[in-house]
């Protein structure tokens, strides 16, 4: 999984699944993590629903959690500040 760390942050894929049974991370898909969602994509519920799985998961603050791009896309580049390359990792577990 390729994760760029910067600026006391970190940087990383994620491949989305809305509308599934349950909010989890799945493992790796490719380069990046795969993240099931149960909210819908539309209205950026599955973004908002994303924000606050990573935020809950790493244990920093919803506002340390940003879409960099692919806001409108399965595929999407995430920067979490606060958190480590090896914190991320670890989610993939």
């Amino acid at each position: 999984m390729q994760i760029v760390e910067k600026d006391g942050g970190v940087s990383f894929a994620v491949r989305v699944q809305p509308r599934a049974s349950r909010d989890e991370i799945v493992g790796v898909w490719q380069e990046g993590l795969k993240i099931r969602l149960t909210a819908p994509p539309v209205d950026d519920r599955a973004n908002e629903a994303l924000r606050r799985l990573l935020a809950t998961s790493l244990n920093v603050p919803l506002s340390a959690v940003r879409i960099a791009s692919g806001e409108h896309s399965r595929t999407k580049r995430v920067e979490v500040r606060g958190v480590t390359a090896a914190a991320v990792r670890a989610l993939a577990d």
